[in-house]
């Protein structure tokens, strides 16, 4: 991790991702530019927290783990995303682990100046909710399809939801099988299964490690109308 001192650089990452509307007073903010290359994790699980961070370039990926070692990937994120809110509000150690896929670059306030500056500030309390609903609407979604559908149906519903480029399809994009095994709640060796079963149906086809859909219409059908969003 290197952190950067150019205040003109901040000053124009703050104007380009429009984090001035955030708050109430943001010339009083002592912004740190923190640059993070692929690999190194930006937090880790029951770490404490160190303040707030916002995500205004490159690419991570976000993910949950238990005793036993097994992890869960949540989403990959991209600018704007926030990461130690949950922690700011909740004064809990760090829940989830963020790791950088492509080099990503953050502006971080420490917690002596989030909880001096911010927690009082109605503009910036109103986003933060803004984007923990978000968080909400979206972990309760894939829960609820993970928990309830079928992996064929699973599988269908994260390609139609990857395809429409809204906002948590992005989030969910990758090509590699691991990683979308882990997304939908399955194993990898479950989900080939599925793959070649469909390949079979002439829905879709394996090339080159990844997966190509030949029949879209065909595929909704097995989706059953089910959407990660």
């Amino acid at each position: 991790m290197n952190i950067i001192s150019q205040p003109d650089r901040i000053r124009r990452l703050i104007a380009a991702h429009r984090l001035d509307r955030m708050f109430s007073a943001p010339g009083e903010l002592d912004f740190q530019l923190r640059i993070y290359e692929s690999g190194e994790s930006v937090l880790r699980e029951g770490d404490e927290p160190d303040g707030l961070y916002f995500q205004v370039a490159g690419r991570t990926k976000v993910s949950s783990s238990v005793e036993t070692g097994k992890a869960l990937l949540l989403r990959f994120c991209h600018p704007l995303s926030i990461f130690g809110d949950i922690e700011f509000l909740q004064q809990v150690v760090v829940q989830s682990e963020v790791e950088v896929v492509r080099t990503a670059e953050f502006l971080f306030v420490d917690n002596r100046t989030a909880e001096a500056a911010l927690m009082k500030d109605p503009v910036f309390m109103k986003e933060l909710l803004r984007h923990l609903a978000y968080k909400l609407q979206t972990c309760t979604t894939a829960s609820r399809i993970n928990l309830l559908a079928s992996v064929e149906e699973r599988l269908a519903g994260y390609l139609l939801t990857t395809r429409s480029g809204n906002d948590f399809g992005k989030e969910l994009n990758t090509h590699s099988a691991h990683e979308i095994a882990s997304l939908i709640g399955t194993t990898p060796r479950h989900l080939n299964r599925v793959v070649t079963k469909l390949a079979g149906l002439d829905i879709l086809r394996k090339a080159r490690n990844r997966i190509v859909v030949t029949d879209w219409d065909r595929l909704d059908t097995f989706s059953n109308g089910l959407r990660y969003e």
